[in-house]
């Protein structure tokens, strides 16, 4: 690499939850060209505006900050960082397609000792057996001779406004030595907390699904663990609360696993696992139990229903909570939609309410018709879902307000105290 680090003129391709930030951040000390192939996003952005709510309105006013969704403009830039989105498909399956179309857009862009940076979660190898191909053969150009590559897996906490970009630490990784000591130096220049500085791409992108598997098998024995103190009719919170007195206890909760990344990445290891001849079992067991919650969260307020007397058919029932998270509007890969379909399945009548959602988002990606205004003594059954400030704001008395004289109330998160819900998860 032949690149001066302070001559770098960046573009960041995909301005989500990821990449907005980053955008925002690099352009304190660096031209930056913000892309999007969404022009209603771009459109957005340029008004000042951020549906995610990741970054503050002033901080969308920037003379080093350029938005576009013109590729043509990339041309100008020397350091493209990637943050498009990784899910996965129907069947639990790795969708690159996004990723690799952004590799195509970089690979019609870039020049001779360029650099690509890629910050998209996915499995271990995917960024030089996948990525890198691409880019070759759009560009023209040759790995590591005429174009270099770095890694550096995003740490974005949506709804989180103590984490911050700045204040986590960064993992970084580059295609040769080189490379490696540059991509470091650059994040370096941003990121408050430091840098850690991988062995490879593939140990930086190992070490990324690692995070969040660690965190989808915690909460699959508690949600398992709440499943068996259900039964024996034990209160789970009161339970973890007690086992916390212990300093090494880990402070996990039940729920719904959902989002982009907690319930997505381990299908990406399991994935790479499987192509290899590794047939993982305890990763896609607690996979299995997570996905599954939806539909034991709604058997639990069924049977609670029944115990109380209230006929379930036809039955008005309040959902509170849409995204997959409490303080954000991110409802990607919520599993709240697994209850949704469950209750309908029983012909229960439902509104949703979420007030951090925006209702054309929640129509068109799920055809789910938000409730914007709660009325009292409407429901047979109200269910907290998400945490919401709001909700704790609203406290457990107007929570009961809105069900009617015989109602009953289900808290899966555990807001309110045992002895004003019905059920706690």
């Amino acid at each position: 690499m032949n690149v001066e680090l302070r001559k770098l003129k960046i573009c960041i391709v995909g301005l989500g939850y990821v990449g907005l930030p980053l955008a925002i951040e690099f352009s304190r000390k660096f031209s930056v060209i913000g892309f999007d192939i969404n022009s209603r996003r771009v459109e957005e952005l340029r008004n000042g505006e951020d549906a995610t709510k990741e970054v503050s309105p002033g901080s969308l006013v920037n003379l080093n900050l350029l938005f576009t969704d013109d590729d043509a403009l990339l041309r100008d830039c020397n350091c493209f960082i990637i943050t498009v989105p990784t899910p996965v498909d129907k069947h639990k399956q790795p969708n690159l397609r996004p990723l690799l179309s952004a590799s195509r857009i970089v690979g019609k862009s870039i020049g001779k000792d360029d650099l690509i940076i890629f910050e998209s979660t996915v499995y271990p190898g995917a960024t030089e057996e996948e990525c890198v191909p691409v880019i070759e053969e759009v560009s023209g150009l040759l790995y590591n001779r005429d174009f270099f590559v770095g890694y550096s897996p995003e740490r974005i906490n949506p709804g989180d406004r103590t984490r911050t970009l700045s204040s986590i630490k960064k993992i970084t990784s580059g295609s040769n030595p080189k490379t490696a000591n540059f991509v470091d130096e650059l994040y370096k220049s941003i990121i408050e907390a430091g840098t850690y500085q991988a062995e490879s791409i593939r140990v930086a992108e190992a070490a990324k699904v690692v995070e969040n598997t660690q965190r989808d098998l915690n909460i699959a024995l508690m949600n398992e663990l709440a499943i068996i103190f259900n039964r024996l009719e034990i209160d789970t919170e009161a339970v973890l609360k007690a086992a916390a007195t212990k300093w090494n206890f880990m402070p996990f909760r039940p729920g719904l696993v959902g989002g982009h990344c907690i319930g997505v990445d381990p299908y990406y290891l399991t994935h790479k696992g499987q192509a290899i001849g590794c047939y993982p079992e305890i990763i896609l067991a607690g996979r299995r139990l997570n996905d599954g919650m939806g539909a034991y969260i709604s058997s639990q307020l069924v049977k609670l229903m029944m115990k109380h007397g209230i006929q379930v058919r036809n039955s008005k029932i309040l959902l509170m909570g849409l995204s997959f998270k409490e303080n954000c509007p991110d409802i990607r890969n919520t599993r709240i939609v697994d209850v949704i379909a469950e209750l309908r399945d029983f012909e229960c009548d439902l509104d949703v309410y979420d007030p951090w959602v925006l209702p054309e988002e929640a129509l068109r990606e799920y055809a789910i018709t938000l409730t914007t205004e709660l009325n009292p003594a409407k429901y047979d059954a109200i269910v907290l879902l998400v945490a919401h400030d709001n909700f704790k704001e609203m406290g457990v008395d107007k929570i009961h307000a809105l069900g009617k004289e015989k109602h009953v109330l289900f808290d899966i998160k555990s807001i309110f105290p045992r002895d004003r819900t019905d059920l706690r998860l």
